[in-house]
């Protein structure tokens, strides 16, 4: 069979385009499969503790609203629109996205244009002294169009693509873990300053109590029937409690504070108005802990830089294989500008290339060993995130089922301390006894009371770091999967 020049050229061409989408279709590098992390069937310290269990979906989205307080919501939605922490990490997210978009362009060619016009003199000495263009002045106008194209012949550009991808991914799991967090923080500074407040109001209520039996001290030494020295320990127990109340104010106002920097907001411009709180906390459900791997949005991290520690293995391989280029170049050239544009001006140029590094003393293999290194990095990282979200969770879960129990047991205690020093009033009353019984009493009173409201406090707090241990009711489902140049102005998960 006899071929024409022309159609040589085209099978030849055809052969090396159908060679080269065959080398396209080649990714080195291992795949990714999903760490695997031991997980326990159910949390060791719930043990027999059983809370009620109200909807699942009370955790989602708002979670703070599940204790129906106003002021908190209000507060809590200052959060999104001005907290600076959170506006950084979705900047950081812009910026892995943007990143993202930037290894996706190296899919495609990438053509530049310009332009020049020169005009040169040829020296009429030059060597030979018979060349036609001795002593000759010319004009050059020069349109070209380049074409480069790297041919991902390995795999090494969809390895970073997926790689960036996976760190976009994780990004978007660290803002809505930074929001959680945000948000858990300003929960516990409000719940915090509303305990010191109830503190505060028993503190006062007590030192209106103190003045009374100070004035009773006072007409009873007057009488002639008490001494000073009662006087003087009434003077005593009341200026002291004074000082409790004072010294509540000193943390109630640095919680009042932390409260204004989480709404984005300077202290001087803030204020919290006193609040005593007076409500037990609402029952959280628990679920199980093969859940929890899908709803903390820092384990989700953890594991999309595993993923994308994996894709970065593809990419060092691909250093021990040639690089594929495909260039062309085309345009105008002509010594007058009239017919620069003309069929005769057009130039034109077109053809492959491939480059292997041959020796580099083992840099090739460091880069691949500093991938794996890196990889079994973040497994570790990843494995340990979940082993202290599991803690976490069994931590306050703990705490609630135990804190629920002293408090039943507190408030015993605070009755019987408050009835001790009812009898103890009486029998100083009908001068059966002194009054050092009487400050006695009142000294385990108070500090019953005092304990019984931090103890509510303390479930209030817990109540709050167990729902941001559970992940505050985010799902990995929210994680988001388009990350194209049209999805740019999408706010991320978590907000």
């Amino acid at each position: 069979m006899n071929l024409f020049p022309s159609q040589i050229r085209c099978f030849a061409l055809g052969l090396f385009t159908t060679g080269l989408l065959w080398l396209a279709g080649c990714t080195v590098g291992p795949k990714y499969r999903q760490v695997s992390v031991a997980t326990p069937s159910a949390y060791k310290e719930a043990g027999d503790w059983q809370p009620a269990q109200p909807n699942d979906r009370r955790l989602g989205g708002n979670w703070w609203e599940i204790f129906n307080d106003p002021v908190l919501n209000s507060l809590e939605a200052q959060v999104n629109v001005n907290n600076q922490n959170l506006k950084g990490a979705e900047a950081r997210f812009r910026q892995a996205r943007a990143v993202l978009r930037y290894n996706r362009a190296d899919q495609f060619p990438t053509i530049t244009a310009g332009a020049s016009a020169s005009r040169a003199r040829t020296s009429s000495n030059r060597p030979p002294q018979s060349s036609t263009f001795s002593g000759v002045t010319s004009s050059d106008f020069v349109l070209p169009f380049d074409l480069s194209y790297q041919i991902d012949a390995w795999g090494r550009v969809r390895h970073q693509i997926e790689s960036g991808r996976e760190q976009a991914q994780a990004s978007a799991a660290d803002v809505a873990s930074v929001s959680l967090s945000m948000h858990a923080d300003l929960a516990l500074d409000y719940f915090q300053a509303r305990s010191l407040d109830a503190e505060e109001q028993l503190l006062n209520r007590t030192v209106v109590d103190y003045e009374r039996a100070l004035e009773l001290t006072q007409n009873r030494f007057h009488g002639g029937v008490g001494s000073i020295l009662e006087v003087e320990q009434a003077q005593t127990q009341l200026e002291t409690t004074r000082a409790q109340a004072m010294d509540v104010d000193v943390a109630r106002e640095q919680f009042e504070h932390a409260a204004a920097v989480l709404v984005g907001k300077p202290p001087a411009e803030f204020s919290l108005p006193p609040m005593p709180l007076s409500f037990v906390p609402p029952p959280i459900p628990v679920g199980l802990p093969s859940a929890l791997l899908q709803r903390r949005p820092d384990i989700a991290a953890a594991e999309r830089r595993v993923a994308s520690a994996n894709a970065q293995i593809g990419v060092a391989r691909t250093a021990y294989y040639p690089s594929i280029g495909l260039g062309a170049r085309g345009g105008f050239e002509s010594g007058v500008i009239t017919t620069l544009l003309s069929g005769p001006s057009l130039l034109w140029s077109v053809g492959p290339s491939a480059t292997m590094t041959v020796f580099d003393v083992g840099r090739r293999r460091a880069l691949n060993e500093q991938a794996q290194a890196s990889y079994d990095q973040m497994v570790a990282d990843y494995r340990q995130t979940t082993l202290n979200a599991f803690q976490q969770v069994e931590d306050n879960v703990a705490a609630l089922r135990i804190l629920e129990q002293e408090a039943q047991v507190q408030a015993n205690a605070a009755a019987a301390a408050e009835r001790a020093l009812t009898t103890s009033q009486n029998r100083y009353r009908g001068g059966v006894t002194t009054y050092l019984e009487v400050i006695t009493s009142q000294n385990a009173a108070l500090t019953n009371e005092v304990t019984a409201v931090n103890i509510l406090g303390r479930r209030m707090a817990d109540t709050v770091l167990l729902i941001e241990a559970l992940g505050g009711g985010w799902d990995a489902s929210q994680l988001p999967a388009n990350l194209s140049a049209k999805d740019q102005n999408a706010v991320p998960p978590g907000r």
